[in-house]
């Protein structure tokens, strides 16, 4: 069965719920007609249980790809349902790829998207001479060196208010002259111990990036540039020279997705 089958819920409750997926293998998160996604299997799962249709939304559409330990996601399902066996089903379903990690009702008024204070992402980038086969599906493997200090100062200069052009794809039918702002709360880099991973041949470097809100690659782009800043290849002097220019070919390294996961989002509640 797929959603779209039965009508929607005669009597509806407004549930929040914590995702985690693996995105590989998936077209990204939002629903496509004939292609594989973690809304279409999430909503394909939800609707066999409720017997009525399902519709989603989420704070963070990821690409194809990417992966969420912490994505949240709206649904409005029939208010009999038992919310704690709906997770268990879905889960039997759609684990390990996909998993349910908790079913709330809502506050009056959530949504998702709108209601998101901030979204935080993490890359993972394994500096080393090849790659490691059990984390090739979730880490960017760099050949060394690479310069940790001249990449964590370039991302200071994310930090605050800009007009992020330069490192954004730009929406269909939005003007190139129109501005894409976002507002940077937290960016940075740091070393995974390597008590937690003493097998690896080389460093895994972890980049935190926190902001109200993220433009489509904006992540990807600026972990791309970072990484050229670390190889030598770009100055960190040229973030903020990036950023004034609101030029996209300036910015044309882009880090894989498999890399990239959505770790948290932050509500007022």
């Amino acid at each position: 069965m797929i959603p779209g089958e039965w009508d929607g819920p005669s009597d509806p409750l407004r549930v929040r719920m914590l995702v985690a997926y693996d995105g590989s293998g998936f077209k990204g998160f939002a629903r496509q007609p004939g292609q594989r996604t973690v809304g279409g299997e999430l909503a394909r799962a939800m609707s066999n249980y409720c017997r009525h249709g399902v519709e989603l939304v989420c704070a963070g559409r990821t690409d194809s790809g990417v992966h969420a330990q912490g994505q949240v996601v709206h649904a409005d399902i029939d208010a009999s349902v038992d919310t704690d066996a709906l997770q268990r089903s879905v889960n039997r379903q759609l684990s390990p790829a996909i998993v349910v990690r908790s079913v709330a009702r809502a506050p009056s008024g959530f949504d998702a998207r709108r209601s998101a204070r901030s979204r935080s992402y993490r890359y993972l980038v394994l500096e080393g001479p090849q790659p490691d086969p059990l984390l090739a599906r979730f880490v960017w493997t760099v050949p060394p060196p690479l310069e940790l200090k001249s990449m964590s100062a370039a991302a200071d200069a994310l930090l605050g208010e800009h007009d992020f052009s330069a490192f954004c794809r730009r929406p269909p039918g939005h003007p190139r002259s129109a501005p894409l702002t976002r507002r940077v709360l937290a960016a940075g880099w740091s070393i995974i111990g390597s008590e937690m991973a003493p097998e690896l041949d080389g460093r895994l470097l972890r980049f935190d990036v926190q902001a109200s809100s993220f433009c489509h690659q904006m992540v990807r782009s600026i972990v791309g540039v970072l990484v050229e800043i670390g190889r030598a290849r770009m100055k960190p002097s040229d973030v903020p020279r990036l950023l004034e220019s609101r030029d996209r070919s300036g910015a044309k390294s882009l880090a894989p997705a498999h890399g990239l996961s959505l770790v948290r989002v932050e509500y007022d509640d």
